[in-house]
């Protein structure tokens, strides 16, 4: 009692000797605005750097055409730019080459005279070829850039195949295969007109690139994508998907097919897909919003976040959480160090009766905990065991009649069983020593729709900054209007004593936020998830306390603003759990307000 009485004091003590620092400061700022009022001069600025002179020539030519016929351009170095001619233009494709040496003199002449440039037409369409000078090789220590400027019909197909350079184009009304060696590959709409091939079975749009990014707002049909090692950013492809990147992020808008993402450690964000998604990164976040089929995902160690998947789901983490508040068909998921969200709500029958797991499930952690959201009518047997635990690892909503079965002292295996509405497919729960809980879906529907729309902001930013369009409004969950006229909390600046009143009305009337004291900060949890204690860093004999400075902003989130002491492993375990915590805000003057405080973790070695 002295000891807690000691530390309160201690704490107000604390922040009454920060304001009045903060008045001397304001105090001596008074008087000293003259020595204050003279800005520095900015430096001169650097001339900039010219350059060495270029050489260059231009070549261009037209060639007549039909509307739906193809462009294949061949090249062994050179960035491509294609657009369309305008509206009611006569078909033909207009090429311009701008080529450019360093070299000088004579010598220049030599190398841009001799680069060979061939155009003509076929049945099938225009081919443009070009070569760089056989003798090219012998001047080591001459550059040359190439630049083509294409104008094609509105309804034309594209195939591009460059040595080197980015590939730059507007919307293309038919197919585009487009394949540069090393640069970046961007596109408008593919497709738009109703191409020809699309009934086929060919992919509508082919991209590849070995070391570029790849963007494409729209594509009408299938689309292949692969990098060597940049990012994929696609808008909505109306069918299949197939995207591979050797390392970066993969972002989809929307996807109407089948979907086969894989990154070797980026992250993957889709918004909607329609049809069977199957998804892998080695060490990425894997995000979704709607899914209107199967979902089958794995990372190599970050978390899986799923707004809501209609079908069946096989999700799997090596140590990040997986969060899914919405999912109708059978689960299956496993993180092998952390926690385990999951509202599960199979879809209403024709009739009256109960609703039904379509399959067995199974939710599955190797140290977090597992977290899980049921329907009242739901028909299914509960199988929950704690490896590692006691009983008090295991709650339940009392409705549910959990039987549960463990040590009456110490630590043990921990099983628990329940069968619901009459029984039916096997909904079981294991880990090693996290805890588990079960409660009904109408006890947190503030919470569920809150990470919903947490989920959807996040992919929304990653679509926005991949130059995407966010996430039609039609698939964010509706706001509760059970009370459309909550009352505010009694304000506390009319409870407790007058000194605590005092400093909180000083302290947001300077800083806009209050500091409270960690024990009464923790009272203010609504939903408190605990850290997974990372796999890698128990093999590595890490362990020790983590202390983190928290802001619990107005509408009841818990924000990371840094750590103040504990290794970066844990601290990272400590942060993705701090981040999904809940709280109630603090009011002040009728008014919600910030709260600043720290909390603290210990991890410990299992012994």
């Amino acid at each position: 009692m002295n000891s807690n009485f000691d530390r309160r004091i201690s704490f107000r003590a604390g922040r009454l000797g920060l304001f009045w620092s903060l008045g001397g400061v304001f105090f001596v700022a008074q008087f000293s605005t003259l020595a204050l009022a003279f800005p520095g001069k900015d430096p001169a600025a650097s001339p900039e750097n010219p350059g060495a002179p270029r050489t260059s020539i231009v070549q261009s030519g037209l060639k007549q055409t039909k509307d739906g016929l193809t462009l294949r351009l061949t090249a062994d170095l050179g960035s491509v730019n294609i657009t369309q001619l305008e509206p009611g233009a006569p078909p033909v494709v207009r090429y311009t080459v701008h080529i450019e040496t360093d070299a000088r003199g004579s010598l220049a002449t030599q190398l841009l005279n001799n680069y060979s440039l061939k155009a003509g037409t076929s049945s099938t369409g225009v081919e443009i070829a070009s070569t760089l000078f056989p003798q090219a090789t012998h001047y080591t220590n001459a550059q040359f850039w190439v630049q083509f400027e294409i104008a094609v019909p509105r309804n034309y197909n594209v195939e591009v195949n460059t040595g080197a350079g980015d590939i730059v184009s507007g919307d293309i009304g038919g197919t585009a295969f487009l394949k540069t060696q090393g640069g970046n590959i961007s596109v408008g709409g593919i497709g738009r007109v109703g191409p020809r091939e699309a009934s086929r079975g060919r992919p509508i749009a082919r991209l590849e690139t070995e070391g570029g990014h790849i963007k494409v707002l729209d594509v009408a049909g299938e689309l292949t994508a692969f990098t060597a090692g940049g990012h994929i950013n696609a808008g909505n492809i109306t069918g299949d998907a197939s995207l591979h990147s050797g390392g970066g992020h993969i972002r989809a808008g929307k996807i109407g097919g089948r979907a086969d993402l894989e990154t070797v450690g980026g992250n993957i964000a889709v918004g909607q897909a329609e049809n069977v998604v199957n998804v892998r990164t080695g060490g990425g976040q894997i995000d979704f919003g709607e899914v209107r089929g199967s979902v089958r995902a794995q990372t190599g160690g970050g978390g899986i976040h799923i707004m809501y998947v209609s079908g069946p789901m096989e999700v799997e983490s090596i140590g990040g959480s997986i969060c899914v508040t919405g999912a109708s068909g059978a689960v299956q998921a496993a993180t092998s160090g952390g926690s385990i969200t999951a509202w599960i709500n199979p879809n209403a029958p024709a009739g009256n009766g109960p609703v039904r797991l379509e399959g067995p499930s199974q939710l599955a952690s190797g140290t977090g905990d597992i977290i899980v959201y049921l329907p009242r009518n739901l028909a299914a047997t509960i199988d929950a065991l704690v490896a590692n635990g006691t009983q008090q690892h295991i709650e339940a909503d009392s409705g549910l009649h959990l039987s549960v079965q463990g040590p009456m002292n110490g630590v043990g295996p921990v099983h628990a069983v329940a069968v619901l509405n009459g029984g039916g497919a096997p909904l079981k729960l294991r880990t090693t020593a996290g805890k588990i809980h079960l409660q009904y879906i109408d006890s947190q529907v503030a919470l569920r729709e809150s990470l919903m729309h947490e989920q959807a902001e996040r992919l929304n930013t990653r679509l926005v900054e991949a130059g995407l369009a966010p996430l039609p409004r039609s698939i964010w969950p509706a706001a509760t209007i059970s009370n459309p006229s909550p009352q505010p909390p009694p304000d506390l600046n009319t409870t407790g004593d007058w000194l605590e009143n005092w400093i909180n009305s000083l302290e947001l009337t300077f800083f806009r936020r209050v500091t409270q004291d960690p024990d009464d900060f923790l009272k203010r949890l609504t939903y408190r998830p605990s850290p997974s204690y990372p796999v890698l860093a128990q093999r590595a004999g890490i362990h020790g306390f983590v202390t983190l400075q928290v802001k619990l902003n107005k509408e009841g989130r818990v924000e990371v603003q840094k750590v103040l002491e504990g290794e970066p492993a844990l601290a990272d375990a400590a942060i993705d759990a701090v981040q999904r915590w809940r709280a109630k805000p603090l009011w002040l003057n009728g008014k919600p307000c910030e709260v600043i405080s720290t909390v603290k973790f210990d991890f410990q070695l299992p012994r």
